[in-house]
């Protein structure tokens, strides 16, 4: 009669012994190189704790229709110049241009969030003057929400040169972030939330660039505006105006900030539990080897005879 197998389980035995005993010590031991070694071989093997991380965003942006822009012109050290700005203007007196303006914003996507803005230009100019240089700041509102919430002003700066008069510049480029320490990762950082520029301000060392850019570049957190392939257009016309044309993008940025308990504990214990079952496996297999073939003596007691003692 053929038989076959309809249920198996496997047999618990325990191994018991005393308190101070080579089989305690044992345990203590092998305890000890189960749990300890994968927390160092973790820590040493760079990153266990995580203190910055990364996450993309498109950054809520909004032109704030604040212009400063500087023409230098055939004279050896001599501009023209218009703003925005009141108090500037009035202190430009015959180096006053006063340009055709027009601004365009677009969102692609129809997401809320604007994408490109476009800004033309056209600055007068006198029979005798020519442009051979091209400086022109404008300002942004730049908000974040993903993590933290930021809130700041920002600006862009556009420079262009050339040994030869120009007709028109063309500026295609986008609005990149700049960071030199991670943001939090919650909370209200409105540190920057301040005008780049004092509107308000009566002393011409409010408007003065280099001012300017060198209190800007002290921030922390920071735009620029990244334009590889600007294009200077020579051969322009007696009488026609000087054309500046941009087209500014607003893309997705990859922000850093600094992880929370939370999510430092997180990444610590993955890496931790992924060496500690190696040791586990390692270690169990010894303990068994041990304790099965009495290599330290211990009193092995079958599950079944435990209970009813």
């Amino acid at each position: 009669m053929a038989f076959y197998e309809v249920y198996s389980h496997p047999a618990v035995i325990r191994y018991k012994t005393s308190v101070c005993t080579k089989a305690t010590w044992f345990l203590v031991a092998v305890l000890c190189l189960t749990y300890i070694p994968p927390l160092l071989v973790a820590y040493r093997s760079q990153g266990f704790w995580i203190k910055r991380s990364t996450y993309e965003e498109q950054p809520v942006v909004r032109f704030q229709y604040q212009v400063l822009l500087v023409a230098g012109t055939s004279t050896q050290g001599h501009y023209v110049a218009w703003s925005t700005f009141t108090h500037l203007n009035n202190m430009l007196g015959t180096k006053l241009r006063i340009p055709a303006v027009s601004v365009r914003e677009e969102d692609w996507n129809q997401d809320g969030k604007l994408d490109l803005l476009k800004v033309q230009l056209q600055l007068p100019l006198k029979p005798d003057e020519d442009v051979y240089s091209v400086q022109l700041l404008l300002t942004f509102s730049y908000q974040l929400f993903r993590m933290s919430t930021v809130v700041m002003q920002s600006l862009a700066l556009v420079q262009q040169a050339s040994p030869v008069a120009g007709a028109k510049l063309f500026i295609s480029g986008d609005l990149r972030l700049q960071q030199r320490t991670p943001l939090p990762h919650r909370g209200l950082y409105n540190v920057y939330n301040v005008s780049v520029i004092d509107a308000s301000s009566p002393f011409a060392s409010t408007y003065d660039l280099d001012n300017i850019i060198r209190s800007y570049q002290e921030r922390n957190l920071t735009t620029v505006l990244s334009c590889p392939t600007p294009v200077w257009t020579v051969g322009r016309v007696a009488g026609s105006p000087f054309e500046l044309n941009l087209e500014i993008r607003y893309p997705v940025e990859v922000i850093s900030y600094r992880p929370g308990f939370w999510e430092t504990i997180k990444f610590a214990w993955i890496q931790y539990v992924s060496i500690l079952l190696v040791f586990l496996w390692v270690f169990e297999r010894i303990q068994t080897f041990v304790f099965q073939n009495q290599v330290l003596p211990t009193v092995s007691v079958p599950v079944e005879k435990a209970h009813l003692s």
